[in-house]
């Protein structure tokens, strides 16, 4: 199920119809009104004659246009094209949810990506009607309105933490997208941020319907390295690494949303927080398309009924992901927590929790590949062929050598890592579903995968899992999800307090 600007009918279609499933794919600018709305928007349907379609807000705001007061278009999930796709526009733009050009500018952007600033600026624009300035100030203006209505900031400082650079252009900005001014946004917001603590935040996640939490935070608290993520109160908290310095999340799922507080060192990452939020639940995928699909297979058909709308259990930070699953090679789940907790103990940076347990950050790259001059044998009890692995893959990934991050090439990843000595299929194929964030990986060698496939008498070697599983692209990252959901594990389900 893909709709883009240029499908005019089914646009005009999807608006007609209000239909929610598309919000984020598109955006609906009516000319006799000079505003722009999600396809979704519970205002009186615009006549066909009076409306044009954009790809982003940016674009449409680039054309002249500002935000519905109702319906919010620029809070809407985001596109899933951005996680679905592997190409230089879909990279650029998780590049830039991550904060890559408010700290590098768009210079740094076209290095990260090998192209020339002028290659990115066309191609943006020839897609998506805005380059990557104009693309970047519609986040802003969002994350402005964001500290504005859930924080009691003074607006100048809403202004620079938004990433404006002078509390004017702040000011015109928000007039232009908003229609009104950030104190008047204040006065109306139905939530003011009064007695919120500095530095923290709360802000709400929408996702697509359906949304089945359950195996979701279960994976994660199962899988939880201790002194960095937590369940506790209903929530799944944990430490994040941000450009600005350590902040923390607590995230809580809500029938159609995650409520997520945010602890910030820099207000200025609250951006780059949010986008890591959405990107570690996978919040901006398209579960009908993806359900859809699944279910023309009849075996995963029933799964699917039983549990719309899984998510893959991804990761703020990439190469904190892949250290922890070579920590994790060949031992429980329960050992493979044991392992990370040593490291993060002697290597990670500490954190204030006022509110819970968490302690540290997980450790840089620099910090594990630093232990390779040292006896590591202290906090890195296991086969001597392992830790090698792991020296290497940090040593790579602190060099830069080798590239996770939002903006990798996908297919260059996986080359890099299946060249790594002691990274076997499973290994690269976890990473490349969990931190890369490829939707069409099948972890066909996972012994969850091979068990659950047993029970619904399909082929449990990996070749033949492998060649089953062709029926389940390009998606078949969420079939080992529904698979996995056949186990009785906790990863299966919501977590309970300890």
């Amino acid at each position: 199920m893909t709709i883009t600007h240029l499908d005019r009918d089914g646009c005009l279609r999807a608006v007609a119809g209000r239909d929610t499933r598309f919000d984020g794919w598109f955006v609906t600018a009516v000319r006799t009104t000079g505003i722009y709305c999600r396809p979704s928007c519970p205002a009186m349907t615009p006549r066909a004659s009076n409306v044009d379609f954009y790809p982003t807000a940016a674009a449409a705001q680039r054309a002249g246009f500002r935000a519905c007061k109702r319906c919010r278009p620029d809070a809407s999930p985001g596109s899933p094209e951005w996680d679905v796709r592997a190409d230089v526009v879909a990279r650029a733009m998780r590049l830039i949810a991550d904060g890559v050009v408010d700290r590098e500018g768009v210079p740094g952007l076209a290095a990260r990506l090998g192209y020339s600033v002028r290659q990115i600026e066309r191609t943006l624009r020839a897609e998506l009607g805005a380059g990557p300035l104009a693309i970047v100030r519609a986040g802003r203006a969002q994350t402005a309105r964001t500290l504005i209505e859930s924080t009691a900031m003074p607006l100048a400082d809403v202004a620079f933490a938004a990433g404006f650079a002078s509390v004017r252009s702040f000011n015109d900005t928000m007039r232009q997208v908003y229609a009104a001014t950030p104190r008047d946004l204040r006065l109306r917001s139905r939530h003011p941020g009064t007695g919120i603590a500095a530095g923290s935040l709360s802000v709400r996640l929408p996702f697509r319907r359906p949304f089945h939490p359950d195996d979701l935070f279960g994976h994660l608290v199962e899988t939880a390295v201790p002194g960095v993520e937590e369940w506790r109160g209903g929530a799944y908290r944990r430490t994040l690494d941000l450009p600005g310095g350590p902040g923390i999340v607590t995230l809580r799922p809500r029938v159609d949303h995650v409520a997520a507080d945010l602890r910030l060192t820099d207000l200025r990452d609250a951006g780059a927080a949010v986008a890591r939020c959405r990107r570690l639940l996978d919040l901006d995928a398209d579960p009908v398309a993806i359900d859809t699909a699944l279910s023309a297979d009849p075996v995963l058909a029933r799964l699917v009924a039983r549990a719309p709308g899984r998510r893959v259990p991804r990761t703020p930070d990439p190469a904190e992901l892949a250290l922890r699953v070579v920590l994790g090679q060949q031992v429980s789940t329960a050992a493979a927590r044991t392992l990370a907790g040593r490291l993060v103990t002697s290597l990670g940076v500490a954190v204030d929790d006022l509110n819970g347990g968490l302690t540290h950050l997980f450790p840089s790259a620099e910090a594990v590949a630093g232990l390779g001059d040292d006896d590591p044998t202290a906090c890195l009890a296991m086969p001597a062929r392992r830790r090698d692995t792991l020296l290497r893959l940090a040593e790579a990934l602190a060099t830069g050598d080798l590239d996770l991050g939002p903006g990798a090439d996908r297919d260059r990843a996986r080359a890099h890592l299946t060249a790594l000595p002691g990274l076997g299929p499973w290994s690269v194929d976890t990473i490349a579903m969990r931190a890369l964030g490829d939707p069409d990986v099948f972890v066909a060698g996972d012994l969850g995968v091979r068990r659950a496939a047993a029970t619904l008498d399909l082929p449990t070697t990996p070749a033949a899992l492998t060649t089953r599983a062709g029926a389940w692209r390009p998606w078949r990252s969420y079939a080992v999800l529904h698979l996995w959901g056949c186990l009785d594990h906790p990863i299966t389900r919501m977590p309970e307090e300890p």
